[in-house]
């Protein structure tokens, strides 16, 4: 079995109620995204003050880390991986354009109903969110849904390893 596999397997454990899978479902891209937004919203007078300097922010080179993570794991996780945090980096750019409010401000509102809704999910599961024995499992929960889209659409999440 495949590193990939063991972790999504254990996250799995603690996700088998309907209703903590849906608000999964919902509140995992919700917390990535909003994650996300909070580190675009740091100052980064570093980067250059440029409009192409947007782009070089906080949250692209956390979403670049976290690629790091999501490769090892395997090619198929990092390359779906890199669509979806393209995609969110594209929604906190347009979100800043188009928001009547700053983007860290509606990313921390939304992300404590998030995190409440995750804890709700739970509660009615029964047992203790993952990541609070292992910190990584904050990066497994997006990977977890990952597989089941790949497994939708007939993409092999990851190769087994041979031991």
């Amino acid at each position: 079995m495949s590193r990939a596999q063991a972790l999504i397997d254990a996250y799995g454990e603690s996700h088998q109620n309907p209703t903590n899978k849906l608000i999964h479902w919902i509140c995992v891209p919700v917390i990535m995204w909003t994650t996300v937004g909070l580190l675009w919203s740091i100052p980064h007078a570093y980067f250059g003050g440029s409009e192409s300097a947007a782009w070089m922010n906080w949250a692209t080179i956390g979403v670049a880390l976290s690629l790091l993570f999501y490769f090892r794991l395997s090619i198929t996780v990092g390359a779906g991986m890199t669509v979806v945090g393209g995609g969110l980096l594209a929604l906190c750019y347009l979100a800043e354009l188009i928001s009547p409010w700053p983007l860290w401000q509606v990313c921390s509102v939304v992300f404590v109903g998030a995190w409440i809704m995750q804890f709700v999910g739970h509660k009615i599961e029964g047992k203790k969110p993952s990541f609070l024995e292992d910190i990584f499992f904050l990066l497994v929960g997006p990977a977890w849904l990952l597989y089941f889209i790949y497994g939708k659409v007939g993409i092999p999440f990851a190769p087994e390893t041979s031991s």
